[in-house]
């Protein structure tokens, strides 16, 4: 049975199954593992921060990432899953022709999506316009499609609420990050913890929630850094903090920032305990 199987054999197990689904790119493996993303399309710094450190520290794993190709968390969602080179599931509200493709600010991304060996979903027709109502249906799809449901942000009257209750509906895993208390942005995501959703602050959580062996990922000698990378990797050699390395940086904040993340990616340097290290 190949990837397209897998997904579609899925999807019959939900209840109103989509009737017809249209595509455009690339399925994943078989054997691949699936996470659907969700949260706030006003994502605040923290759900970013934390969307960004979780995904990527899922590279080199056999898992796609799936979300809605909104603003806010989807598209951070799924630039993080391309940057650390995951696959990717777009399900959007409207149909995947580009001149209808909503939001427009992430046409372009979803073009970036099939380019790099992902997948866009959808039930409707390619010139379909989105619509209100096709949010909520189209979040059935995804939870559908997942082995589990990661929620980033999930305020009082957030849509989230849904999908996270379609999750448990589904029979899917669902999976939640902490805020900080009385956090508006985490209310969803405190009140699943306390019923039951699991707790996520590492990747490696989300590992155990997809049932995949956690592998040593270990600084291959080969691996090329830039200049730039070197220069960081140089500066937190004895083991520093996020905030010390950016203030003692002799790069720009955003430079040093993504290099960083470069150097996680590449199995370079790891944060562990609040501590930026190398491997």
């Amino acid at each position: 049975m190949n990837g397209k199987d897998v997904l579609l054999r899925r999807l019959q197990e939900i209840p109103e199954p989509p009737e017809t689904l249209h595509e455009r790119g690339t399925y994943p493996d078989a054997q691949v593992k699936t996470l659907a993303v969700v949260g706030s399309r006003a994502l605040s710094r923290y759900g970013q921060e934390a969307c960004e450190k979780l995904i990527s520290g899922l590279s080199g794993y056999p898992i796609s990432i799936i979300s809605g190709l909104a603003l806010g968390a989807d598209a951070c969602a799924h630039k993080t899953a391309l940057y650390a080179g995951l696959h990717t599931i777009a399900v959007p509200g409207s149909g995947l022709n580009q001149r209808v493709m909503y939001p427009r600010t992430n046409a372009k991304l979803a073009e970036d999506i099939v380019r790099k060996g992902g997948l866009l979903l959808s039930e409707h027709e390619d010139m379909h316009r989105a619509r209100p109502e096709d949010f909520p249906s189209r979040n059935r799809i995804m939870v559908g499609l997942a082995d589990a449901v990661l929620v980033i942000e999930a305020g009082p009257q957030s849509g989230t609420l849904i999908t996270a209750r379609l999750t448990h509906e589904y029979n899917r895993e669902l999976l939640c990050i902490p805020h900080r208390i009385g956090d508006p942005h985490g209310y969803g995501n405190h009140l699943f913890i306390r019923l039951g959703a699991t707790l996520v602050t590492e990747s490696e959580h989300i590992l155990q929630a997809l049932n995949i062996d956690i592998k040593e990922k270990r600084a291959d000698a080969n691996v090329e850094l830039t200049e730039k990378e070197q220069i960081i990797l140089a500066h937190i050699k004895e083991g520093k903090e996020k905030d010390v390395i950016i203030r003692t940086s002799p790069l720009p904040p955003s430079e040093t920032l993504s290099a960083l993340l470069s150097l996680e990616l590449k199995g370079v340097a790891k944060e562990e305990f609040g501590l930026w290290k190398c491997l």
